[in-house]
């Protein structure tokens, strides 16, 4: 592909061949051959556009050996353009995961996301970009079923999509991170059933909120296992086994107002699993999203501060299809940033490449925007 770029003439593709047509009347035309309205007519197509001529009127016609791309692209665009342009060529675009089980929701449609996406104020997603955001995911072994708890995938895949804004650097660990990974970010992202936590971490993960790293823990993330107390003195509630509830299906969520992680949203309709009767101290977190639970409504999405250091929590994301919900994705982008502290629209491009979405104008009730 380099090769093609830098050296057009080099070899040229019989499928794609120019031609230099002279015509009668002396007239010369250099360009593509394609079809005409008609049996008796050839188009020359090139670069300022298409010429249709009588074949009667054509006095020679032969095969150039010279493309029609000009020599020197590479040297006009540089080296990181001509990077960018070969990414764009040779890597496949991200898609969204593919589904094994039948129950998926439908896919976003644009009429759904386009509010959301286009409120984002002016400027906000090139704010801040000169300087790096480093993130830093953390995953575990895959410990459910079919599209449930795929946390290999998940890092695989948002590894690949955050890398794709300006200025964002993505690092990768299994299990509980190293001291020095953990040195060398601003947030880090927990999307595990949390494998290695104990009581000795708790002052690990002071020490980096000292600092004011920021922390996103995601659904079964919160399992405190046996230290359960001291993960909900950090992120606000943590599960703890034997008392903690959990249900699979439609969560009506209802997002709370004056969040800018909330922002243009009210109320999204998931179909996730939620937890409750969770350990800690209620009063002690920011809630965004609350689900109703036996009549009651239960924190599923908030924040919380410890000092410099933020906590961003969301026990929604137990299938796989949920990190491709295009307004899922603006929550979590948002709060990635927030608990990062760089602006919190800084990702929203990223909210909907490989996401679910279907191009129509047909208004779902999955979900209401504030105005």
């Amino acid at each position: 592909m380099l090769k093609d770029i830098r050296f057009p003439s080099a070899a040229l593709n019989p499928d794609h061949l120019s031609y230099l047509v002279e015509l009668v009347n002396g007239e010369a035309l250099t360009g593509v051959l394609q079809p005409g309205a008609d049996a008796e007519t050839i188009v020359i197509a090139d670069a300022a556009g298409r010429k249709a001529v009588s074949q009667k009127s054509i006095a020679s016609m032969r095969a150039s050996s010279v493309s029609l791309m000009p020599e020197g692209l590479d040297k006009a665009l540089g080296d990181e353009q001509l990077k960018d342009l070969l990414t764009f060529l040779l890597v496949p675009p991200l898609e969204p995961a593919p589904i094994h089980i039948p129950d998926a929701p439908k896919p976003r449609t644009l009429a759904e996301i386009n509010p959301i996406l286009k409120s984002t104020p002016a400027g906000a997603n090139a704010a801040d970009t000169n300087h790096a955001l480093r993130i830093l995911l953390c995953s575990g072994p895959k410990d459910h079923g079919t599209d449930e708890h795929d946390y290999p995938l998940f890092q695989q895949r948002w590894a690949r999509l955050l890398s794709l804004a300006d200025n964002v650097t993505v690092a990768v660990a299994e299990g509980w991170p190293s001291s020095k990974a953990m040195r060398e970010a601003d947030v880090i992202l927990f999307y595990s059933n949390n494998p290695g936590w104990n009581d000795s971490k708790a002052l690990e993960l002071e020490e980096f909120q000292r600092r004011g790293g920021g922390l996103v823990y995601l659904h079964f993330a919160v399992d405190g296992h046996e230290a359960t107390q001291s993960l909900s003195e950090r992120i606000g509630l943590a599960w703890r086994s034997g008392k903690a509830k959990f249900r699979h299906g439609i969560l009506d969520l209802e997002l709370s107002g004056g969040s800018p992680i909330t922002r243009g949203l009210s109320h999204l309709t998931l179909h996730d699993e939620s937890y409750w009767q969770l350990s800690g101290d209620p009063a002690s977190i920011q809630v965004l999203a609350t689900s109703l639970e036996e009549g009651k409504p239960e924190p599923v999405i908030w924040t919380r501060e410890n000092g410099s250091g933020r906590v961003f929590v969301s026990i929604p994301g137990h299938y796989t299809w949920t990190f491709d919900d295009p307004l899922f994705r603006v929550l979590l982008l948002r709060g990635i940033c927030w608990a990062a502290h760089v602006p919190e629209d800084r990702l929203m491009p990223l909210a909907a490449i490989g996401a679910r979405i279907i191009e129509t104008h047909a208004v779902s009730s999955n979900t209401t925007t504030g105005q």
